[in-house]
């Protein structure tokens, strides 16, 4: 009878726990459930439960490691030639490309999105939903391969977790969550074309319009200081509109980071200086959401 388990080949029997976790981006899925939490704390109102919590938590972990999964299982063809991800375990042959993968990926979907939708309410569970879709087949599916433009939309997977984070607890959507995913969303590109920048040549050699490949470094750096300036000035609406010092001084030290690193990079595009912008965005949402919190909630 045959198995109903995931493919795996011999070699990969002997994979590592943390080769396995691979697959599902975990990394990018606990940034995810972070914007999530940060969403949960500044809407205000009412409360979770500590399990209407850890629901929220694992359920959108879950779903945007559903998407993670989906994202390597789609592009096994083209993740062999770059160099960042020519190692990801479905690109070796470490892991069977086999139709179960997808059963395994719905599974988990499904299940996050039913688990909101059960212990919280219908609109976190459609957001949750959303973050997954978002990722999983507007930009990889749809974008990536057709249009420098694929990271702007499919960079809106962080913005839904906001409002999944958000409607956790009341459907009511304030002016705080929103401005926050709305943060988000400008955050994603000069992020993303950062490492971009860094790995052009990778996303060249397997034919994705990403934005220096069809503009080139240095247009493309211009654009990432600008779109990074765009994001540190709409970065500062919470401070606005409800949230006070730590907000904001968590978003100013942030957001001057990464704009002095975005500038470094607009003067010398080079490998050094886009992975140096990519380290500084993430240190400035870290900053963001860590002090969305803290001043919200403490």
């Amino acid at each position: 009878m045959e198995s109903t388990l995931p493919n795996l080949s011999p070699k990969a029997s002997r994979l590592s726990l943390r080769a396995i976790l691979g697959v599902f981006k975990l990394r990018i899925g606990i940034v995810i459930t972070f914007t999530a939490l940060a969403g949960l704390a500044v809407a205000g109102g009412p409360g979770l439960t500590s399990l209407q919590l850890a629901v929220l938590t694992l359920a959108v972990l879950l779903s945007s490691a559903s998407a993670g999964a989906f994202n390597q299982y789609y592009e096994h063809d083209i993740d062999p030639l770059m160099s960042r991800t020519r190692k990801r375990v479905f690109a070796t042959g470490e892991v069977a490309h086999g139709p179960i993968w997808l059963v395994v990926i719905v599974g988990l979907m499904a299940l996050s999105v039913m688990a909101a939708w059960l212990a919280l309410n219908a609109w976190s569970a459609l957001f949750v939903f959303l973050g997954a879709f978002f990722y999983a087949i507007v930009y990889t599916v749809w974008l990536k391969r057709r249009t420098w433009l694929n990271i702007v939309f499919g960079g809106l997977a962080g913005s839904w977790a906001v409002l999944a984070g958000a409607t956790a607890a009341a459907p009511d959507i304030g002016a705080l969550p929103l401005a926050l995913a709305f943060i988000l969303f400008l955050w994603t590109p000069p992020h993303f074309w950062s490492l971009a920048i860094a790995f052009r040549d990778d996303y060249a050699a397997a034919k994705v319009p990403m934005l220096p490949v069809v503009v080139g470094d240095k247009r493309a750096a211009q654009t990432v200081f600008a779109s990074t300036i765009a994001l540190v000035a709409v970065s500062l609406l919470p401070a606005i509109l409800g949230l006070g010092s730590i907000y904001l001084a968590g978003a100013c030290i942030g957001g001057a980071w990464f704009i002095y690193k975005a500038w470094h990079l607009s003067r010398n595009p080079t490998r050094a200086t886009a992975m140096s912008c990519f380290h500084a965005s993430l240190a400035q949402l870290t900053l963001v959401l860590t002090a969305a919190i803290i001043d919200a909630r403490f």
